[in-house]
């Protein structure tokens, strides 16, 4: 593969291969919380199924980790891979949004 293919299959949308690696911040058992964690699940079941990791953080229990992550609203979700890295704050219950902010859609 030659620097401009390289480059190019770089920026294009994510392929079918790729592993996303996700973290969702979230209060306890909040009805916010409760609802992003259940629609979150839900997208990646039926969108990523078998190329995802979730991790939930809850921020009460998880104080370093949240804090590390500069978090300014909760629930939050946050697309670590594939790259540019996302962040989607609220209850994750409008899936086309959720799916772009994933880069599923364009």
């Amino acid at each position: 593969m030659d620097r401009e293919e390289t480059l190019r299959s770089a920026i294009e949308l994510p392929g079918k291969e790729e592993e996303f690696i996700l973290r969702l911040f979230i209060t306890g058992a909040t009805p916010n919380s409760i609802r992003a964690v259940s629609n979150i699940k839900q997208i990646c079941e039926q969108h990523l199924k078998g190329r995802y990791s979730l991790d939930i953080v809850d921020v009460y229990q998880q104080e370093t980790c949240a804090e590390a992550e500069q978090l300014i609203a909760l629930p939050l979700l946050i697309k670590k891979q594939p790259f540019p890295e996302r962040r989607m704050v609220g209850d994750l219950s409008n899936t086309e949004k959720v799916l772009k902010g994933l880069g599923l859609t364009s």
